[in-house]
């Protein structure tokens, strides 16, 4: 059920907002997959995997084989955060970062264990922020490791007071060029972002069937590499490292077909990427000027 806040109006500002909001507060099936795995250690993603998969765990004893490819999936999204925050630069305990559109905090946690600094979460999904802080209060970093009902379009913190930010599987649901303004604002000069994301391939001329299948089964917009690249340009960020990761997580989509958890995203996601209309890629920039 969503959960009703007085602020609601202030944050999800559009029809699309409020209706991107409402999957993430409601929908059963795709955060069956981010909950299972998070149970593993208590660590909940939401997002993808990279890296090769144990294929052993395909073998041995049937009634622990789920078990086994579930861990195993968990372990690759985790390979994926990590690889995310090893970007981010020089990064000390007194430095604040954010994450864009936080989901259920995993990669918050893992910043804040990494570097000691604050993190700051902002998700349009009230139910998201909950669970997160609950989350943070568990782990005994509330005071370190915050999540906020907050636009990352707009999000009312102060500028320049951000060391770094990232997003991670979450600009295909927003205008870059009104992300990247607000990301610059943030920033203080010199200030590192970075992106992970799938997007569109400029070079085969078109979306494919299998992108639009995506797109309409997640509801968002997923965008052309070169308009991230745009985006930047306009809004003084300058990418020091892009890393094409694409043929990094096939091996998780593939392991992904093996387990209950399918929903049958799996084989648009695989055929996109094989084909090479869809990219998986990090994109890292620096915030440049004032």
């Amino acid at each position: 059920m969503t959960m009703l806040n007085p602020a609601t109006d202030a944050v999800l500002r559009t029809h699309y907002q409020k209706s991107v909001a409402e999957y993430w507060n409601n929908n059963p099936n795709d955060d069956r997959v981010n909950t299972k795995l998070g149970e593993v250690d208590g660590l909940f993603h939401h997002h993808y995997g990279i890296g090769d998969p144990d294929l052993s765990v395909l073998t041995g004893p049937e009634d622990t084989r789920e078990e086994r490819i579930v861990k195993e999936l968990h372990r690759l999204e985790t390979a994926q955060a990590d690889f995310l925050l090893d970007h981010l630069g020089d990064v000390r305990p007194g430095d604040r970062l954010m994450d864009g559109g936080s989901g259920r905090g995993g990669t918050s946690f893992m910043a804040n264990q990494r570097f000691g600094c604050q993190v700051d979460g902002v998700t349009i999904s009230e139910y998201q922020v909950g669970f997160a802080n609950d989350q943070a209060a568990h782990r005994g970093v509330a005071d370190k490791v915050r999540f906020h009902f907050r636009n990352m379009l707009d999000t009312g913190f102060e500028p320049g007071g951000m060391r770094g930010m990232w997003t991670n599987e979450t600009t295909m649901y927003v205008d870059l060029f009104e992300l990247f303004s607000e990301f610059s604002r943030l920033l203080e000069p010199g200030g590192r972002y970075v992106c992970i994301t799938g997007c569109s391939n400029d070079v085969t001329g078109g979306r494919s069937s299998s992108v639009s299948w995506i797109d309409a089964h997640y509801g968002c917009m997923i965008h052309p590499r070169s308009e991230y690249f745009r985006a930047m340009a306009e809004n003084n960020l300058v990418p020091i490292d892009v890393v094409d990761l694409t043929a990094a997580t096939i091996p998780y989509w593939e392991l992904r077909t093996k387990s209950e958890l399918a929903t049958g995203v799996e084989k648009p996601f695989l055929t996109a990427y094989k084909e090479g209309s869809f990219q998986y890629l990090l994109i890292a920039a620096d915030k440049v000027g004032g």
